[in-house]
C-alpha cells in the first residue's frame, strides 16, 4: 500500500508550520484536509497557506472551489486520492494535513455509503433549523437517532440537517448506516500523528490568531468578498469567524465584539474537534513543541521503512 503521513490536531494547534518543516525534511507535498481552505479568496480568515509558503512545498486541495459551492468528504476524498496517487508516482511523499475529522476519517478508512443529498428535504430542514435554532434541530435528532445526536454537536447545523435527512428519507438512522459500514478500510499505510496541545494553550493560540487575523486585512478581505457578490449565506461564510465579522460589517456588532465572538465560536470548534479526534484509532499523540524533534524522527523513519522495502 501507498505509504501517506497524515498530521491532525485542532485549529490553531500549529499544524501548518509543523506540516512545511516535515514536508522539507521528507521530500513531502501537503495535501489539505481542512474543509474552509478549499474556498477562493478566503484566505486570511482560514489561515490558508501564504504564497510564500505553497512556493516552498507543494500544497493540494488549497483554493478549489468558489465560496458559493458545496463541498463534501466523498468529493475531498477522491480529489485527495488523486493528489497522492500523483504524488507517490513521482517519487515524492504525501503529507495530509489538517482538522476536519470527517474528510481524514473518510481518506483512512472509508465513506459511510448513505443515501445521496434529497435537496427538496434538505431545504426544507435548513429553513426550519434556520427559523427555530440548531438547538430545536439537535432535539429532533436525538428524538430521531439519539448515537448520531450524542455525536454532533448542538451547533453543528450542517451536519445535524444531514442526519435528519437521512433518517427521514430512508426510514434508517444515520447511525446505523455508519455502524453497518463500520469504516474499516485501510487504502493506505498511513502514520498518523496528532498534536496535543493543553486547552489553556489552545485558548490562547485562538486569541492571538483572531487579533492577528483582523490586523491582517480579515474585514477587507470579507468585503472584497460580499462585492464580488458572494451571498452571505453562501457555504464558505459559514466558516467559524466569517458570520462573526459579517455582523461587524453589518453594523451587528463592534469591532471588539466581533472578535470576541470569533475567538468564542472558534474555541467551540476546537473543543469539537478534539472530541473527534479522540475517538479515531491510532493515532501517535505529541506536544508541536515539546516533542518536536521525536515527530521529525518517527516520521523520518517510517518513510525511511518504505524507502527500504521498495528498494529491496
Amino acid at each position: 500500500m501507498t505509504r501517506i503521513v497524515c498530521l491532525l490536531g485542532p485549529t490553531a494547534s500549529g499544524k501548518s508550520e509543523l506540516a512545511l518543516e516535515l514536508a522539507a525534511r521528507i521530500g513531502g507535498e501537503i495535501v489539505s484536509a481542512d474543509s474552509r481552505q478549499i474556498y477562493r479568496g478566503l484566505d486570511i480568515g482560514t489561515a490558508k497557506p501564504t504564497a510564500e509558503e505553497r512556493a516552498r512545498v507543494p500544497h493540494h486541495g488549497v483554493d478549489v472551489v468558489d465560496p458559493e459551492e458545496r463541498y463534501d468528504a466523498a468529493r475531498f476524498r477522491a480529489a485527495a486520492a488523486a493528489a497522492i496517487a500523483d504524488i507517490h508516482a513521482r517519487g515524492r511523499v504525501a503529507l495530509v494535513v489538517g482538522g476536519t475529522g470527517l474528510y481524514l476519517r473518510a481518506l483512512l478508512r472509508g465513506l459511510c455509503p448513505a443515501p445521496a443529498a434529497v435537496p427538496a428535504l434538505r431545504a426544507a430542514l435548513g429553513h426550519t433549523i434556520a427559523a427555530r435554532g440548531t438547538a430545536a434541530g439537535h432535539r429532533a435528532l436525538a428524538a430521531l437517532d439519539p448515537d448520531a445526536a450524542t455525536r454532533i454537536g448542538p451547533r453543528d447545523a450542517v451536519r445535524i440537517v444531514r442526519a435528519l435527512e437521512v433518517g427521514l428519507a430512508t426510514g434508517v438512522p444515520l447511525s446505523r448506516w455508519q455502524a453497518e459500514h463500520g469504516f474499516g478500510e485501510r487504502p493506505y499505510d498511513a502514520l498518523v500523528i496528532g498534536l496535543a496541545r493543553s486547552t489553556p494553550e489552545i485558548d490562547a493560540r485562538i486569541a492571538a490568531r483572531a487579533d492577528a487575523m483582523v490586523r491582517a486585512g480579515f474585514l477587507d478581505e470579507l468585503r472584497a468578498v460580499i462585492a464580488r457578490g458572494v451571498p452571505r449565506t453562501a457555504p464558505g461564510l459559514r466558516a467559524v469567524g466569517y458570520p462573526e465579522m459579517l455582523a461587524c460589517l453589518d453594523g451587528r456588532l463592534g469591532l471588539s465584539a466581533a472578535i470576541d465572538a470569533t475567538v468564542a465560536a472558534t474555541r467551540r470548534f476546537a473543543k469539537r474537534q478534539r472530541t473527534w479526534f479522540r475517538r479515531e484509532p491510532d493515532v501517535a499523540w505529541f506536544h508541536p513543541d515539546a516533542d518536536r524533534a521525536a515527530i521529525a524522527d518517527r516520521v523520518a523513519a517510517f518513510i525511511d521503512a518504505d524507502s527500504a522495502t521498495r528498494g529491496a
